[in-house]
């Protein structure tokens, strides 16, 4: 993880001293490059991913399906994904990685064997209990100690019967996108139906999840965001290209604004289907300037910031940036519909609030959002909870603010392990000259 100070040594965000004006890039989708992965384990002959993001996240979802016996092979700067029969014994380490702890266990309940899961201390307080009973319902064995949480044991028996079930996908839509994903190989597939009060959240991720399931061959139908069918079926291996990640493409794009200046991100894509592709609309109300054309998204700062009142709740990912962003603005800003980042890789509405207010900025939690009153702020160091989200929260403050440290921006080899040389690339400095 070259260029990233170790986790004890707090890093010097460093500040703007002129309007940013760069043209960045930034790492292939996580999302996109975990469900690739998921659908070219299960698929009929072997895929290639071209471009997939090399972090954390990725790294551990190619190690959970090796795991599995699935051949997943570095071929230059792609990854060639031969399927196999899923087997066990074997053991599943989740780190902290959301899409391996949802995506994961409907794929072990095909395996023939037992797979045991665990990951980081903060992964067994994660929400998985609504995904185990979704898979007994299908007909899975999983132990777990009663616990709805890892560690975990799924008793695969080399198939899996499949049929209906009722999750209630409040907490996380992984919870609906890892039995989707694994549905085209249970002998049933799955009529799936979301049983919780209000919608499933983080919409644009549900729609990818139908979206690759479809390209890949298999026969979707969603009914209204509710209620998924998915039927038996093969999956296709394919050659497929990973787009850029648009969340973390966030805090890039938000420098521009948070400085008064210019940031285009090459190869934005036109297709919806990703949570960040809401980040222009919502810049635009907080009077910057996007610019979507054939080649990258350009973003410029307008002749003042002001703040937003949204509801975030289908792009939870871009939260961190716009709250560091809003904490700069003219104006309060409200953040509502978010109450589910709770059970993110931190409580992220608490780490932001504590960390903002640490600052000197003020800062009102409620059960479901948050509300930013900008107020002068001071340096200080960013704690970050073991999450690559507030690492860049804080490097999007320090742009702005003198003497802002961020600790452990190692965190940030999530998704982005190379973070702090493209930070140092987008002002134009060498990582050398901002690292301590």
């Amino acid at each position: 993880m070259g260029g990233v100070p170790p986790a004890t040594d707090p890093w010097p965000a460093p500040r703007a001293t002129a309007p940013v004006d760069a043209v960045v890039t930034v790492p292939g989708s996580k999302s996109v490059t975990n469900r690739a992965l998921v659908l070219a384990a299960l698929a009929d002959g072997p895929s290639r991913l071209r471009d997939p993001l090399r972090a954390r996240d990725t790294l551990l979802m190619a190690g959970a399906l090796r795991a599995l016996g699935v051949g997943v092979a570095d071929d230059g700067d792609d990854w060639v994904v031969t399927p196999a029969p899923l087997r066990g014994p074997a053991t599943v380490d989740v780190g902290l990685a959301g899409t391996v702890q949802r995506f994961v266990p409907p794929l072990a309940a095909l395996a023939a064997g037992p797979v045991r899961f665990d990951g980081d201390p903060r992964a067994r307080e994660r929400p998985l209990a609504p995904l185990l009973a979704g898979l007994r319902a299908l007909g899975a064995q999983v132990d777990d100690g009663g616990r709805g949480a890892l560690p975990l044991t799924v008793h695969g028996t080399g198939r899996l019967r499949g049929g209906d079930a009722r999750v209630d996908a409040s907490a996380s839509s992984q919870f609906v996108s890892g039995l989707l994903l694994a549905a085209p190989r249970y002998d049933e597939g799955i009529r799936l139906r979301h049983d919780g009060p209000g919608p499933v959240p983080s919409a644009p991720q549900l729609r990818m999840t139908v979206h690759m399931l479809r390209d890949a061959g298999g026969e979707v139908s969603d009914h209204d965001g509710r209620e998924w069918t998915v039927a038996p079926g093969r999956l296709a291996g394919r050659d497929l290209a990973v787009p850029p990640d648009l969340s973390t493409a966030a805090p890039f794009v938000v420098a521009a604004v948070a400085t008064g200046g210019r940031v285009r991100v090459r190869g934005w894509p036109r297709r919806g289907d990703q949570p960040g592709d809401r980040l222009p609309e919502l810049l635009a109300r907080m009077g910057a300037s996007c610019v979507l054309d054939g080649d990258g998204l350009t973003t410029t700062a307008g002749d003042r910031l002001d703040g937003l009142d949204a509801d975030l709740a289908d792009c939870t990912e871009l939260v961190p940036a716009l709250v560091a962003l809003a904490a700069l603005a003219r104006t309060p800003s409200t953040f509502h519909g978010i109450g589910h980042m709770r059970g993110q890789e931190t409580d992220r509405l608490a780490a932001l609030a504590t960390e903002l207010t640490r600052l000197g900025g003020e800062v009102t939690e409620s059960a479901d959002g948050l509300r930013i009153v900008p107020r002068p702020l001071r340096g200080g160091t960013v704690r970050t909870y073991d999450d690559h989200r507030i690492a860049m929260f804080g490097a999007v403050l320090g742009l702005a603010v003198d003497g802002v440290e961020v600790a452990d921006v190692a965190s940030t080899g999530k998704t982005v392990p190379d973070f702090v040389e493209r930070w140092a690339r987008m002002l134009g400095a060498t990582s050398a000259a901002v690292a301590p």
